[in-house]
C-alpha cells in the first residue's frame, strides 16, 4: 500500500495517509502535466524554484476554486479537514480512530471538533429498534 507522509507542523508528529486508486490516478494525471520532476523535487511547488507550496498559497487556491464553483460559504484547508472527519464519522468510522487521525489528546476535543449536533445524537436513538 502506498502512503503520503506528512509531518504535522503544530505537533511535529508524522502522519501516514493511505492513497486510494482515485488519488493515484489523479496524481498520475497531474504528474503527466508537469514538465519534469526528479526524486527530490516538490510536486506542489511554491512561487520560488525549489520551494514547496505554502499554506497561504494552498488557501488561496482552495478559495479560488470555491469561488469558481459559486460556493456560498467558501472553504478552507481547515474546513476540508473537519468535513473529512464529520463524514467519516457519519459513515461509521469510530470516533477513537478519528481522534488518532487528528492527533487529539482526548475524545472530548474530537467530539467538539467534529461538531456532532443534537440532531445527530437524536438520530442514533431513533434508529435503535428494540
Amino acid at each position: 500500500m502506498k502512503h503520503i507522509v506528512v509531518c504535522e507542523g503544530k505537533t511535529g508528529k508524522e502522519t501516514r495517509i493511505a492513497i486510494n486508486n482515485n488519488l493515484i490516478e489523479a496524481f498520475e494525471m497531474y504528474m503527466g502535466s508537469l514538465k519534469s520532476v526528479s526524486g527530490n523535487d516538490y510536486i506542489f511547488t511554491g512561487k520560488t524554484k525549489g520551494t514547496h507550496l505554502s499554506r497561504s498559497q494552498a488557501f488561496r487556491i482552495i478559495t479560488h476554486v470555491a469561488e469558481a464553483l459559486n460556493m456560498e460559504n467558501g472553504i478552507s484547508c481547515h474546513s476540508l479537514r473537519k468535513t473529512f472527519g464529520y463524514y467519516a464519522w457519519k459513515y461509521g468510522t469510530p470516533p477513537a480512530m478519528l481522534m488518532e487521525i487528528y492527533n487529539h489528546s482526548s475524545y472530548e476535543i474530537t467530539k467538539r471538533y467534529l461538531g456532532i449536533k443534537q440532531d445527530d445524537r437524536d438520530n442514533v436513538f431513533l434508529k435503535v429498534i428494540l
